[in-house]
């Protein structure tokens, strides 16, 4: 229920407000005063290809004069980047709006503009029949930005949803926002060519395209050069990605690209996300044990633990399938971190299969996973086939279990950590202790210890350790090995 004639602190007090308990990410850096020239605000939600893009379009609109603000009530722009893989995601999109919308009628010429992969699927609504906003841009059109920002400044709606075979933003570098000034995602491609039948994004990215291997080279010395080191390589499909030359003809994949990263700096450390078990290859996963800076993480989502379901959520592996790339990447990689994501009370989903995917969780022994009941979305394969008939009582309490599961099996895989010692690149301060750094090891596992002399983020050190929870590690540090 939202006051028809708030004030203006009241409306910036409910958007605080409204930040507690969700998953809100502002990927905001500085310029907090009024006298900067025009200031944008942005929000992100969702996947990380999001926040990657959130940084792009910094880019361009610092380019048409535009300066980043943390303060919601100096932008004279107001952007959120969107996500549509489930419903919840949608519902806080629109909360945000229609709280946005609010502060813009308390300020005249305000312009509230929607980002990514729910402006193209709602365009319509969001500016016809909802009134939410002036500008709905597409993951594709964020160079029409500034055309699109003064057409709405003229009195006309902002709109270009159109989806491209050939954009990839190579050119363009991107604003590190909110960054800690040590770790930095690269967007090797876009799309997705994979018609998983429960998900949106072909629809809302498009088809794969690879970015030019040089570029992707470039962006990531200039980030080392800079002070930066550790870099993930992004895309909705890594695995496939697949560069050819137009000079040379010869053609770049995934594993080599790996390669070519790595061998920029060995101080330069190298993760990428995600895969898609059909395709990551043993290629990779060499490269990944050849070359120390490749960190030993795959992000690798199962979805289902079950052969049926696999076969209706489209993704074209079974169970026993799966098992063995996973016996595959351990056999490679002994070390090696495995992560995944889950969907609970899938479309006829029956409680043998679902604890399918319960033992599955224990066999790959995940080292976490993000986990979600299945959410329907308009347009997808599935929507259009299957019927949502699994009760949504029945989803969550099978979420729940997923979740007590993998807690558990997450705690089991931290604790065979006690003793042992990794490099850890510091990230920061911790969270709860400004005496203690945070950093994450290759493994892709957040290690918290406490600080000594001389040290700084951007540095490696030895981590010994001697505690762990089911999300983090407690050590000591043993070595310090310096800038990397």
């Amino acid at each position: 229920m939202y006051d028809d004639n708030p004030t203006l602190a009241g409306i910036k007090k409910e958007i605080d407000e409204s930040r507690q308990g969700e998953a809100f990410y502002q990927d905001q850096q500085a310029g907090t005063g009024l006298d900067e020239g025009r200031l944008f605000y942005i929000e992100s939600y969702g996947c990380q290809m999001n926040f990657s893009d959130s940084e792009i379009v910094a880019s361009i609109l610092a380019e048409a004069g535009y300066n980043p603000t943390r303060e919601l009530e100096a932008a004279s722009l107001i952007l959120i980047n969107t996500c549509s893989i489930r419903e919840k995601a949608e519902e806080t999109v629109r909360k945000r709006l229609r709280l946005f919308n609010q502060l813009k009628r308390q300020r005249p010429g305000t312009l509230v503009g929607v980002l990514g992969c729910m402006a193209e699927r709602l365009k319509k609504k969001l500016l016809e029949e909802e009134k939410l906003v002036d500008l709905v841009i597409g993951p594709d059109a964020y160079r029409d930005l500034p055309a699109l920002i003064q057409n709405a400044e003229d009195g006309e709606k902002g709109i270009n949803v159109l989806l491209s075979r050939e954009e990839t933003y190579a050119d363009i570098s991107p604003l590190r926002l909110g960054s800690n000034g040590v770790t930095a995602f690269i967007s090797i491609m876009r799309g997705c060519d994979n018609m998983c039948s429960f998900c949106v994004v072909p629809f809302t990215r498009g088809r794969e395209r690879s970015r030019n291997a040089f570029s992707i080279l470039a962006e990531a010395q200039s980030l080392y050069d800079n002070g930066y080191r550790e870099v993930t390589l992004l895309g909705q499909n890594v695995d496939s990605y697949k560069w050819e030359n137009p000079e040379s003809g010869q053609a770049v994949t995934f594993a080599q690209l790996l390669v070519m990263v790595a061998q920029l700096d060995p101080n330069l450390r190298v993760r990428f996300s995600t895969s898609h078990p059909k395709d990551i290859t043993d290629e990779v996963l060499f490269a990944m044990s050849q070359y120390e800076n490749i960190c030993n993480y795959i992000h690798l989502p199962v979805q289902s633990g079950n052969s049926r379901i696999l076969e209706l959520m489209n993704r074209t592996y079974s169970r026993e399938w799966y098992m063995n790339k996973v016996r595959r990447i351990y056999e490679i990689i002994p070390d090696c971190a495995i992560s995944s994501d889950i969907i609970t009370g899938f479309c006829s989903e029956t409680e043998a299969e679902h604890q399918d995917t319960l033992s599955m969780i224990e066999f790959a022994n995940y080292s976490m996973s993000y986990m979600f009941f299945y959410s329907e979305r308009p347009g997808t394969l599935a929507a259009r086939k299957y019927p949502d008939d699994v009760p949504m009582k029945i989803k969550k309490r099978r979420l729940q279990e997923v979740i007590e599961l993998q807690t558990q099996v997450s705690y089991q895989h931290n604790l065979a950590d006690i003793g042992k010692t990794f490099q850890v690149l510091i990230e920061g301060d911790s969270k709860r202790s400004a005496e203690a750094f945070k950093g994450r090891n290759p493994q892709n596992k957040m290690i918290v210890f406490p600080k000594a002399d001389g040290l700084k983020p951007g540095d490696y050190v030895w981590v010994k350790i001697n505690e762990a929870t089911s999300a983090t590690l407690k050590g000591e540090i043993v070595e310090i090995n310096g800038d990397g």
